[in-house]
């Protein structure tokens, strides 16, 4: 790709394409290119949404505003299902959304676009040559260039503000593998472990992610160093954490990191991280947030460098505190909670160039809006409304630039006015899928709970909805178990599409779902099986109420702790449902607490260990575990898991599968040898969608 020019145009799936060659290149080669996953036209009958309809949706992902503000880079990643596998492509426009132009079509994956060179050149990174390097292009799409040429390649990066260094993060070695011990054992398989956290997500870990800093000679990477040598810590945060965890001062003289500097047990009891500043000509290195105890992320200097913004935890131990946003005046090292009297999380946030402005995206109430910060006096403001989510955003030139999504449409980028809070879809990447799909209509319903309190219940209902048929009626659980339930896109559990299979779908924000303010967020810790059960109960009574709903025909579903609530549901329905589906729920909680893998999870939500018979809270927890419920099960259930899922082990699926067939309880099981938590695989997302449906057809139709 060295070199390559942009110059061929193709028509793939209906779309007109920009195709790079290469000067001589054969003909073979071309119609090579011309198989490339690119934009989808599938094929849609009476408006319905199918599992293949799905996964046609052109998936955008990051994007990056010009520096004068003129032009978005974006990308957009694109499935083929025949080939098994996804195919991320690169995207310039206008900022009020004019002049799309495809920059990249390849067979390989180009990502994290960002402008470099004052907006004169463009950076990503690509993998033509098998791993993950840094590559530069013209705005046009022309010249392209490899940059950096890293060992096992590289796994995020950002240029320093004066254009002379580039931060990157890389793969560094952490523990003695068996042949490192015994070099005459180059295949023995076998893994020696001391120490706990020897496994995280989906991986055995023998590897953390480092930050390293490079100058940039002419094209190429030059005097690269590791800010963290021969440390065994990471950063960014493993599993999910990437670049958003470094940042550069606007004078190029300091790197700003994220990191847990704990190992082994300390570090799986833990979720104490902190913001270490860099000194570029000294080396010095200072904890910033040192005795700040939860989670301290995603360090972001402001324009005049003197100050630095951050998201933070309060509490060690605790994943899912209030996520604060943080300021500090560099040169007096004094804090100021900017979010005090919110009440909410802050999701994400930016910087206005006015260094007195802070915009950050919040869940709040079932949907994600925009919301302004004052640092001066703390003011908190709404700057958007409706049923959307708000996921990323930048400055634009008059306004924001958004990335958006809700139930009924997948991610696009938006111009956002922020004095009126209007925006403008300027991607419009799915419109010609969109303009001929019918969407159910998504009903924000208040529903009163046994307590006495009202929770938010999104209802969405079939295409064409007809108030005098009666129809089938799925409850949605939501995971986490304190993750939001908003105006989400989803290619697993999308509610429209189940709703575009006949089923009206009921989604409560039940107890410990963030949005609704602290106390409702924090029940559900401690008392799995308690007032959120109630709470789902509450919901689904109420809906199956209504005369369109049959309530002979009621099924559950949901994934994680989702899948857990399944499995308890199961157990204690009192005959409300027909048939239950769950995805990698929990069965077993005594299990769960020694399979997991981050134990301040598990010691924060289960409250402690199940040997301790003085605490009260564990074994409140302990007796509500599904497994102790199985006499009571009566219902047909299928059970999905992936066997690389090391969050919730594939054994808590394969236990309740078996417990269903001892029963003789209809029962079936989905298992992916290839999948973690989540289920990636194109082929492997079609096969759960027909099964899902296949299943609960069988039971509620």
């Amino acid at each position: 790709m060295k070199g390559k020019s942009l110059f061929m145009a193709i028509l793939i799936g209906g779309s007109l394409l920009s195709c790079n060659t290469t000067p001589g290149e054969s003909e073979t080669g071309r119609k090579e290119k011309s198989e490339i996953i690119g934009k989808a036209n599938p094929k849609i009958e009476n408006g319905v949404m199918t599992p293949e309809v799905l996964h046609g949706f052109g998936r955008v992902g990051s994007f990056e505003v010009s520096p004068d503000k003129s032009s978005i880079l974006y990308q957009v990643t694109y499935v083929s299902i025949p080939q098994n596998k996804t195919n991320p492509e690169l995207f310039i426009m206008k900022s009020d959304g004019s002049e799309k132009k495809q920059l990249t079509i390849t067979n390989t994956s180009e990502s994290n676009p960002q402008w470099i060179n004052g907006g004169k050149k463009i950076a990503f990174l690509g993998n033509e040559t098998g791993t993950s390097q840094i590559w530069s292009m013209n705005p046009d799409g022309g010249g392209m260039t490899q940059i950096s040429d890293v060992e096992s390649g590289i796994d995020g990066f950002k240029f320093s503000p004066d254009g002379n260094k580039v931060i990157f993060i890389k793969s560094v070695k952490s523990v003695e593998t068996a042949s490192d011990r015994y070099p005459d054992l180059k295949n023995a398989s076998g893994r020696v472990v001391d120490d706990l956290m020897y496994k995280h997500w989906d991986h055995w870990v023998e590897s953390v992610p480092h930050p390293f800093v490079a100058d940039l000679s002419g094209h190429k990477l030059s005097n690269i160093k590791d800010l963290m040598e021969g440390e065994p810590f990471e950063s960014p945060l493993a599993p999910f954490g990437g670049i958003e965890q470094l940042a550069w001062s606007p004078d190029s003289k300091t790197i700003a990191y994220t990191s847990r500097k704990k190992t082994g047990k300390d570090y799986a009891v833990s979720t104490n991280s902190d913001i270490y500043f860099y000194d570029l000509e000294s080396g010095e290195v200072r904890n910033m947030t040192e005795g700040m105890m939860g989670y301290d992320i995603n360090p972001q200097f402001s324009p005049d460098g003197t100050m630095l913004a951050w998201q933070s935890m309060e509490r060690d131990g605790y994943e899912a505190d209030k996520n604060r946003l943080f300021v500090m005046e560099i040169s007096s090292g004094e804090k100021t909670y900017l979010t005090e009297e919110f009440d909410d999380n802050c999701d994400s946030f930016i910087w206005g160039e006015d260094n007195n402005t802070i915009y950050m995206v919040s869940s709040v109430k079932g949907t994600s809006q925009i919301y302004s910060v004052s640092l001066a006096t703390k003011q908190i403001k709404a700057l958007t409304e409706g049923k959307q989510n708000y996921l990323s955003i930048s400055l634009g030139a008059e306004g924001l630039i958004a990335s958006r999504q809700s139930m009924s449409q997948p991610t696009e980028v938006y111009n956002v006015n922020i004095n009126i809070g209007e925006a403008t879809n300027i991607s419009q990447e799915n419109k010609h899928i969109l303009d001929q799909l019918q969407m159910g209509e998504v009903e924000e319903r208040w529903i009163e709970t046994t307590d006495g309190k009202q929770m938010l219940t999104w209802v969405v209902y079939p295409p064409n909805f007809d108030p005098a048929k009666k129809y089938p009626a799925l409850l949605y659980c939501q995971g986490g178990p304190q993750s939001t339930l908003d105006q989400f896109w989803s290619y697993r559990w999308n509610l429209q599409m189940m709703a575009a299979n006949g089923y009206i779908v009921v989604a409560p924000n039940r107890r410990g779902v963030p949005g609704f303010g602290s106390e409702w967020l924090e029940q559900i810790s401690g008392d799995y099986g308690g007032q959120n059960m109630r709470d789902y109960f509450s919901a689904i009574d109420a809906v199956a109420a209504e005369p369109y709903v049959d309530e002979n025909r009621l099924g559950a579903t949901g994934a994680s702790y989702g899948g857990f609530s399944v499995f308890w549901l199961a157990g204690n329905h009192n005959g409300r449902f027909k048939a239950f589906f769950s995805h990698a729920g929990i069965f077993n909680l005594e299990a769960q607490y020694l399979e997991t893998e981050e134990m301040f999870f598990a010691n924060w939500d289960m409250g402690g260990p199940y040997w301790d018979k003085s605490n009260a809270i564990a074994q409140n927890t302990y007796a509500n575990s599904p497994h102790r419920f199985v006499e009571k099960w009566d219902t047909p259930i299928m059970i999905s898991h992936g066997e690389l899922d090391y969050r919730i082990l594939a054994s808590q699926g394969m236990m309740a599968f078996n417990a269903a067939q001892l029963r003789d309880i209809p029962s079936r099981m989905l298992i992916f040898p290839d999948e973690n938590h989540w289920i990636a695989k194109p082929q492997n997302g079609i096969l759960f969608q027909r099964e899902f449906f296949r299943w609960f057809d069988h039971w509620l139709k």
